[in-house]
């Protein structure tokens, strides 16, 4: 690509995030249509850190700090929280340009470019995380923000340089910092492309250009640790992600590993992929071919990993095999010409990839015309935050599903056939019948955050809470738990610190509920936990000043070591 088209790529880029822009701030407010539950989960973590608290630190989270740090520089400079979120999306945007138009220039040619180049900026600054659902969302974003970083380092360590656009150092500096930006932001990514990109980049003879990835990653990471004040920061970054892994309450955040690849709605990319991979071996694209093949379980792996199973990875594949056609004239043993079996593959991958796609590209403008009518603060009497705002049936609707096969009912006699029982617990001698929340996560949670609060001894409370979410002290005049974990992953994090144990009578995950309770309950201390407080909505107990750091019950520790 000349220099002149370099710069007429880069001014598409930058005319490209300024319409986006418009569309994003021209509403003058965020408005989500759902994941009302996700985003607490995301303002609990920015706002303790606006307050100074480091992730890993001071709360547990898997997740790693380039997913908040964006945001919560806005918000240090006073943006409201919705207003926040967007501009630190565009903040990302920003700070990869250079990258994406590196990538876009060398690698690809003709529309490909622009094509690419608008693919990773859509991914940085849409309003949805994917599938073809298409109410607006943040949730999730880090996973959007992730598959950028790792579409740039896919496609610089798998297409050769074009004509006058190689360069080692460059090449290499685009890797090594995505891939820290991949292992800073959710580490799912880093685990699962860092392989393939190592084996992909020896492969093609590219040993200048893993000096360089290794020389800037160990750069990038450096500033991040400068940045954060100590290395002990990787160690508590690893406790919370070995904390994650051995959590027994969310394993995954959808369907198993074997569905993603062999069922209906996914077969079709498993079988483009491995097609892609045998066309370009018999094309003699072995390079290609090898580093596909290296890619086909990452990529599988990711989507397993993500809520929702969004095989995102489609559209890079249809980007990549148009880059990577086979001469013309060439055929395989069958008869195939295989430049055009390689360009059905690719066609194949768009198709598939279009619907999610098409989502993120048009999000912004759907949030533009959303109709605000209906729509409240997330946060009610929040000031400047309540520039976030949610869809208010199903913010305040309060909807509970709950057994009507119980005893002394008529449909008793149907109990026998429930597999229920697994979420029977007993605490305090006291059996829990089953409930859960299934709508109206605002309306629940300022209520009975204000009811604490309200109660003589509730008043600043920190409180540990038998459930998937915590966000009570974003209502009302509570404190955040120190080392508390926003979401429930596993384990009774940060339980040391809290004054009281909050136990809903319908919570969000009754599976959360039993766990976290038969938990305590295997606690020496147990026996010193008092009942305070007992509403028709939760029930409120004191925790001893003096408690153990929880351990495991001696089951949990032969389960996982088998």
């Amino acid at each position: 690509m000349s220099a002149n088209s370099g710069k007429i790529l880069a001014v598409f880029m930058a005319v490209l995030l300024a319409v986006y822009a418009a569309l994003t701030f021209l509403k003058g407010g965020f408005y989500i249509g759902k994941h009302e539950g996700d985003t607490l989960h995301l303002l609990q973590m920015l706002f303790r850190m606006q307050g100074g608290d480091w992730p890993h630190f001071d709360f547990v989270t898997p997740i790693g700090i380039l997913a908040f740090a964006p945001i919560v520089v806005f918000l240090k400079v006073g943006f409201g929280a919705g207003q926040a979120i967007l501009a630190g999306q565009f903040l990302v945007a920003l700070a990869f340009f250079p990258f994406v138009w590196w990538v876009a220039r060398s690698r690809f040619s003709g529309g490909w470019a622009y094509l690419f180049a608008a693919t990773i900026l859509i991914f940085c600054v849409a309003l949805v995380h994917g599938e073809a659902m298409d109410s607006v969302s943040i949730s999730m974003h880090y996973n959007r923000w992730a598959w950028a970083a790792a579409f740039l380092a896919i496609a610089t360590a798998m297409l050769p340089a074009r004509t006058g656009g190689a360069s080692s150092v460059a090449d290499g500096a685009v890797i090594g910092v995505m891939v820290v930006f991949m292992a800073m932001i959710k580490v799912t990514y880093f685990a699962a492309f860092f392989f393939p990109l190592l084996i992909g980049l020896f492969a093609r003879g590219a040993g200048r250009t893993v000096f360089w990835a290794v020389v800037s990653g160990l750069i990038a990471a450096g500033l991040a640790t400068l940045a954060v004040g100590t290395p002990v920061f990787w160690l508590a970054y690893l406790q919370d992600l070995l904390n994650v892994a051995g959590s027994d309450v969310r394993p995954q955040p959808g369907h198993d590993f074997g569905y993603v690849i062999s069922a209906p709605a996914y077969l079709g990319g498993s079988i483009v992929i491995l097609m892609s991979v045998v066309l370009m071996r018999q094309a003699d694209r072995k390079q290609e071919g090898l580093m596909l093949l290296l890619l086909a379980p990452a990529f599988f792996y990711v989507t397993y990993q993500n809520f929702g199973n969004d095989p995102q990875w489609l559209w890079l594949l249809g980007l990549l095999l148009f880059m990577r056609l086979p001469d013309a004239g060439l055929r395989n043993g069958f008869g195939w010409d295989l430049r055009q079996a390689v360009t059905l593959c690719a066609i194949a991958a768009f198709a598939l990839a279009t619907p999610s796609f098409l989502n993120l590209a048009a999000s912004p403008l759907r949030h533009l015309a959303t109709d605000v009518e209906k729509f409240e603060p997330l946060m009610p009497g929040s000031g400047a935050h309540e520039d976030l705002q949610t869809y208010a049936p199903r913010a305040f609707q309060l909807d509970y599903r709950a057994a009507m096969d119980g005893e002394g009912t008529p449909f008793a006699h149907y109990a026998e056939y429930t597999d229920r029982d697994k979420l029977e617990v007993t605490f305090q001698g006291e059996d829990l019948s089953y409930c859960t929340l299934e709508l109206g996560l605002v309306g629940w949670f300022e209520t009975v955050a204000n009811d604490i609060a309200g109660w003589e001894g509730g008043e600043g409370a920190a409180i540990f809470t038998a459930d998937l979410l915590s966000s009570y002290w974003l209502y009302a005049d509570l404190a955040p738990l120190k080392r508390g974990a926003p979401w429930y992953y596993g384990e009774l994090s940060g339980i040391e610190n809290a004054d009281y144990l909050l136990v809903p009578k319908c919570p969000l995950s009754a599976p959360t509920r039993k766990s976290i309770l038969d938990e305590i309950s295997a606690q020496s201390w147990s026996d010193k936990v008092q009942e305070v407080r007992r509403t028709e909505l939760y029930t409120l107990y004191a925790l001893p000043g003096e408690k153990a750091v929880p351990v495991k019950r001696d089951s949990e520790v032969e389960d996982e070591a088998s």
